[in-house]
């Protein structure tokens, strides 16, 4: 085997893909009506949504980045978890509500600013990353941004914690809570030419939860938050006895619930 041929384990062949390009909102408007919808909700966010697994983390930082750019960071579940790892990280979100919790949880740059225009210096990141935001982007002005922040080495992380709906209690689980955010399996987020795929996965893994925090998860959710009072009422209802009549798990005890950790490495074009 040639040197040329050997099995390179950053940028290892891209495994077969689908055409589908994107999630589903309807329409532009409700997808505003969507994204703004979490504005009020980063306490609740912080505390029940999930973070990252460490393998995915690795992964991410395979090629030993020292400076990150993470767009739509929210409450900085993985701006804070990259600084944990030794990394300037600069939190960027449209949210100085948001931006504010993520900061109180370690030393991150926080900016004011959509990821399609953050102000940023060009070449000022080794790794930008996204997580569980990239669908709320446009995805060409924010593919231009990103090429232009990357350094000529650097790569950007897509990443997506979902909830392992192969499972069939956890399939029932996320209709029962109205959980959107679940591609297919052959889900491919869309980028523009300036980037290219180098590597993706998938992590399975638990997140250990009280039965109450997994009926609050439920509140987070977009379709929970903008539902008429009656009806975000029978959601939470419903799931509590799912959980605790139909499941038979007693109120508080501990359960693991299931997820599975997306994700999608991209590389400068002509890099």
């Amino acid at each position: 085997m040639s040197e040329r041929d050997a099995p390179d384990p950053l940028h290892p062949p891209v495994p077969p893909i689908s055409a589908r390009d994107a999630p589903r909102f309807g329409t532009d408007e409700r997808k505003q009506t969507l994204a703004a919808a979490f504005q009020g909700q980063g306490a609740d966010y912080d505390r029940l949504r999930p973070g990252y697994p460490d393998a995915v983390l690795d992964e991410m930082l395979a090629h030993s980045p020292r400076r990150a750019v993470d767009l739509g960071a929210g409450t900085g579940k993985l701006s804070g978890a990259l600084a944990e790892r030794g990394l300037q990280v600069t939190a960027v979100d449209t949210s100085a509500a948001m931006l504010e919790i993520a900061a109180s949880g370690g030393p991150l740059i926080t900016r004011v600013a959509a990821a399609e225009s953050t102000g940023l210096p060009a070449r000022s990141a080794e790794l930008v990353t996204v997580a569980q935001a990239w669908h709320w982007f446009d995805d060409a002005a924010a593919s231009t941004e990103v090429a232009r922040l990357l350094t000529d080495d650097g790569l950007l992380a897509l990443v997506w914690n979902m909830l392992d709906v192969t499972i069939p209690w956890v399939h029932r689980l996320s209709r029962i809570m109205h959980a959107g955010d679940i591609h297919r399996e052959d889900f491919l987020p869309v980028v523009g030419p300036e980037l290219e795929l180098v590597r993706r996965g998938v992590h399975d893994w638990e997140d250990p939860m009280p039965t109450g925090d997994v009926i609050d998860l439920a509140r987070t959710r977009s379709y929970v938050i903008t539902a008429p009072e009656e009806r975000r009422a029978t959601v939470l209802a419903n799931l509590d006895w799912y959980l605790h009549e139909h499941l038979g798990h007693a109120p508080g005890e501990v359960i693991g619930v299931p997820y599975r950790t997306d994700w999608f490495l991209y590389r400068p074009t002509g890099a």
